[in-house]
């Protein structure tokens, strides 16, 4: 796992220069089996099979209060304008703390994320393979 590649892909991200399927195949590449993206912290931990992790700040500008209840229509909806390139990343994040996601996270070999909320509510959104 390449950390150098971890900090990239998250500044590629912020700066809307590359997509998520884009990042998922580099993270692939460098190792990475899976990650979580803490929303309270703002910080991603990420893991390789090995049990080599690191963690890389998250560069949000003006986070929101993470609502207390879980919104899944929100979600979804927040997911379906980010894959249509209606919103940035950043939006994105704003768009699901704002319906009550604490932390999501990725698992790159089982293709798919799960958005959890403050009281375990969650949403799994499948991904496909590319």
């Amino acid at each position: 796992m390449d950390t150098t590649v971890l900090k990239e892909c998250t500044a590629l991200a912020f700066q809307n220069k590359i997509t998520f399927p884009e990042t998922v195949k580099r993270l692939a590449e460098t190792g990475v089996e899976r990650y979580c993206a803490d929303l309270v912290r703002l910080e991603k931990f990420y893991y390789a099979p090995t049990g080599q992790n690191d963690t890389v700040a998250m560069p949000l500008e003006n986070p929101p209060t993470i609502a207390m209840t879980f919104s899944q229509k929100t979600v979804q909806e927040a997911i379906r304008a980010s894959q249509k390139g209606q919103i940035d990343y950043a939006e994105f994040l704003r768009r699901i703390m704002k319906a009550g996601v604490v932390y999501y996270d990725i698992f790159i070999q089982g293709r798919k994320a799960i958005y959890t909320g403050r009281n375990g509510d969650f949403h799994v959104e499948n991904f496909p393979v590319i």
